[in-house]
């Protein structure tokens, strides 16, 4: 897609709300200034007051920003892009106001993406599910009397913790609730507890992920029952992963439910079986600003999965992926030279165009056409990364490092593998216009390229480029 070219075959998505992601002063600038009252001797005279300076604060975009220019924005990036050490290279710039590619170097190149396939999984699960639609566990009565089976509804959110104690996951559903629920409607005690997994089909693990990731806390087998996405520690994001998330939550209702937890094993529902209990997620559009903010694998991968299931596909790693992109492609999006075998970016067996990456930021930032659109993309900005802030930029975009300018500026969803950087996200440039850019490299080690692609993104946000 050439400079300044728009992709005026694609059908635009309807939208509402604006971003607010433009820094702005609150208040003129002034100098402190003490304030003083008259001495008297049997009054202690008060202490100054200083009228500080005001700080920056969020305001809207102004509508009138000049748009920068494909000249503008080739003579900022350019020498920024062909810097040695950046790997294979490709970069888009994007004004989602208008559609118009500004700036693109080999964008329609396939490379490794590494986390940014999390912005295609989210977009195909935007478009495909409800936003307001919870991911259901259920408990249903057993074959036998004192038997309950707990059933996968492709919740990873589900916690052991109670109320009131707080895990990785924002609103998360209660296994607590569920046992109390369970509880008061078994017609008798429960004595063994069994969990249905078929809500999923094929490997738990894509074949092509190492294996050590599990105990290194990246991901945990992909199973439609899960405490705290298979965390050992819900407190720890980070931290190792159980091996078998399924029977750990069964073992762990068992505990709260006085059953044997030895006893815990895989089943499988009898239709109409009634039920005993149910809990639920967090809305849709919270899970996917949560698996964007934090590069949550394992909620990406069941997001993906349930993606699979509404579209009457398999939910598998092989039934996910390709309904991720025929979901992309049938709301016009150009999946050209996209390969995915997962929805998370954890294997180096993904392929994607920085120009899809560009393209969906691209709708989900683009403003409201009036009052009555309907922006279904928009959780995916409102889950970007604030760099230097938090999420997985929260340690990127240093003071006094050549990104400095872009902390609080941009936002953006990282993507990181062995020999593979990626950063696609918002900026707004000094003339308030908000752009999009999506920048990919591979063959060079990550901590030598994020900082150069940190510094390009900074830049946009430096530059009017006019």
């Amino acid at each position: 897609m050439g400079a300044g070219s728009r992709d005026a075959g694609r059908p635009r998505l309807r939208r509402t709300a604006t971003v607010l992601v433009a820094l702005a002063l609150a208040g003129s600038t002034g100098t402190a200034t003490a304030l003083t009252v008259p001495a008297r001797p049997d009054v202690p005279a008060p202490t100054p007051v200083a009228i500080v300076a005001p700080v920056p604060a969020l305001g809207p975009l102004v509508a009138t920003a000049p748009s920068a220019t494909s000249a503008g924005i080739g003579a900022a990036l350019d020498p920024l892009a062909s810097a040695r050490g950046i790997g294979e290279f490709t970069g888009s710039v994007t004004d989602p106001a208008t559609g118009a590619v500004l700036w693109s170097r080999d964008a329609g190149t396939p490379l490794v993406p590494g986390s940014t396939v999390k912005l295609l999984t989210s977009a195909a699960t935007l478009l495909t599910l409800d936003p307001t639609h919870r991911l259901v566990t259920r408990v249903v009565a057993g074959p036998e009397p004192g038997t309950v089976i707990l059933v996968g509804g492709g919740d990873p959110t589900l916690t052991a913790l109670p109320a009131g104690k707080e895990g990785v996951y924002p609103d998360p559903s209660r296994l607590t609730a569920l046992a109390d629920a369970v509880r008061k409607a078994a017609p008798v005690p429960v004595r063994r507890v069994l969990v249905d997994v078929s809500r999923y089909r094929g490997p738990t693990m894509q074949p092509t992920w190492d294996p050590a990731d599990v105990a290194g806390g990246f991901v945990t087998p992909i199973q439609p029952l899960m405490l705290d996405g298979g965390r050992k520690d819900p407190a720890e994001p980070d931290g190792a992963r159980v091996s078998d998330p399924a029977l750990t939550a069964g073992r762990a209702l068992a505990g709260l439910l006085g059953a044997d937890a030895g006893s815990v094993a895989e089943g499988t529902a009898a239709p109409g079986a009634a039920v005993l209990g149910t809990v639920a997620s967090a809305p849709v559009a919270d899970l996917v600003e949560h698996a964007v903010r934090a590069s949550d694998n394992v909620l990406a991968e069941t997001l993906a999965r349930e993606v699979a299931i509404e579209r009457s596909a398999e939910p598998s790693f092989d039934g996910a992926a390709a309904q991720t992109l025929l979901a992309l492609s049938q709301a016009g999006f150009d999946t050209a030279g996209a390969q995915l075998v997962d929805g998370s970016g954890l294997s180096t067996a993904d392929r994607v165009p920085g120009q899809l990456l560009g393209a969906v930021l691209a709708e989900a930032a683009a403003p409201a056409e009036s009052a009555r659109d309907t922006q279904f993309l928009r959780p995916i900005v409102t889950g970007l990364p604030v760099a230097g802030g938090d999420g997985t930029l929260v340690d990127r975009f240093a003071t006094g490092s050549p990104s400095a300018s872009g902390r609080g500026v941009v936002r953006a969803k990282t993507g990181t593998l062995t020999g593979v950087s990626s950063l696609a996200g918002i900026v707004t440039d000094a003339d308030g216009r908000l752009l999009v850019f999506a920048l990919m490299s591979n063959g060079v080690n990550p901590g030598l390229v994020r900082p150069k692609l940190d510094a390009i993104a900074a830049e946009i946000g430096r530059c009017g480029c006019r």
